[in-house]
This record gives structure tokens, sequence and C-alpha cells, in this order.
């Protein structure tokens, strides 16, 4: 089934893996091969880290000739934005790569398919093997094809990055430091909760809670972000 559903995507993508395997890999979550010990099953965790530092280098390539008018400090946030959490998963979630990822039961049960942090680090992985795969000018045509349309929309990104909006506001508001504490860990390791509170100043502004700690960032500074508008 997932083989069909892997087929259907190179098809949809217009991209043909001269290794599947990698293609493969690039779809299978560490649950997966957490249940399927003693089989040589490599999960997708090598190539997330990969495909993040090419996504980083190829938005950055493409932010800095889109926007040669731009000082480096908003070409950052820029980036921030495009490159976070819940952007990265609403990619996936555009090109469908939920549906073909191999997950363990228990995670599939707690609906990871849909999760935003799987999601964002599904979509790193693929860049990641498309990258090893067929190199450095095909993922840049990919982005440029697939990602950078969704990203502009009349010159604006279209999916905000809360962490770096509240750094602005704190900035901007003299607040002082915005810190992110962990408050609390929760359930059991293959079910992990973090609860994160952010602090400006010294001052709790917002509490988030989340799968990942990245998730719980995001909820947190979104949370003071609110907060913030609604003292305004």
């Amino acid at each position: 089934m997932r083989h069909d559903a892997l087929d259907q995507l190179q098809q949809r993508l217009l991209i043909r893996f001269r290794q599947p395997r990698l293609l493969r890999q690039a779809f299978t979550h560490t649950s997966y091969v957490n249940e399927h010990r003693g089989k040589p099953i490599e999960d997708n965790e090598r190539l997330e880290f990969l495909g993040d530092a090419v996504l980083q280098l190829l938005v950055s390539e493409h932010l800095f000739l889109t926007y040669p008018n731009r000082p480096e400090g908003e070409l950052t946030r820029m980036r921030a934005s495009i490159v976070c959490e819940p952007s990265l998963a609403r990619f996936a979630d555009l090109l469908g790569l939920g549906a073909c990822v191999l997950l363990g039961r228990g995670e599939e049960q707690l609906g990871g398919r849909h999760r935003p942090a799987l999601l964002a680090d599904l979509f790193e992985a693929f860049v990641g093997a498309v990258y090893l795969d067929q190199g450095l000018d095909r993922v840049r045509l990919f982005l440029t094809e697939r990602i950078f349309p969704q990203i502009e929309e009349n010159g604006s990104l279209l999916v905000k990055d809360f962490k770096s909006k509240l750094q602005e506001k704190a900035q901007h508001g003299t607040l002082g430091t915005v810190e992110y504490r962990i408050a609390e860990e929760r359930g059991p390791a293959h079910d992990r909760e973090f609860v994160v509170e952010v602090r400006i100043g010294d001052q709790p502004y917002g509490i988030g809670v989340g799968r990942t700690k990245k998730e719980a960032e995001q909820r947190s500074a979104e949370a003071a972000c609110l907060k913030l508008e609604q003292d305004n």
C-alpha cells in the first residue's frame, strides 16, 4: 500500500528517485523502526538533519536574490518564519506527505500522521533524500516550483513564526529578554507531552503544550503574542 503511495507521490511531484531506498527511508518514522527491531530498516532522522541544512541554505539564497534591498535582520526573520515547524508542516500537508509515512501502531493511533511536528520533520527528511539522490539543483527546482509560491503572496509570508513575532514585539516594546522554560514533561516516552512557559523580562506571558519542545514553544509564543495584543 505504501509503495503505491510513494509511486503516486513521485508522479505528482515529477520526481523519480534513482535510489528508491532513500525515498523509503525518508518516509520511515522512528516509531515504525522501534516496532520492527531486528529488521534492516533505517528511520528518517538523519535525513531530517541533512534536509534542515539544505533548506536553510536554499531559503536563504532565495530570499537574498528575491529581496535585494532588504536588510540582513529582515531576511533573517523571514527565513525563520519559512523554516519553522508550522510552515514546514503546512508544506508537507500541501504535498500530501503524511499519507505516505510508515508509523508504528501507537503513533498511528495517536494521530501522528497529522501531527505538525512529525509532518515538519517528514518534509525535512524528504528534502534531504532528494538532495542525496539528485543534488542541490534538483532541490532548488523542487522548492521553486512547489514551495516558494506557497510562501509568498503579495510579498508577504503566509505562515507566521510566533517565536520570531514575539521576539520582535519584545524588542520593539523594550520589554526585556524572551526566555522559554520547560515547566513540565508528562506522559510515557512514546507519547511525551511538553509544557513550556515563556517569560519576558522574567515575567510569565504564556503557556504552551506540544508533543515536542519546538511545538510547545511556538504555542507559548502564540499565547504571549495574544496577551500583548490584548494588553495594548
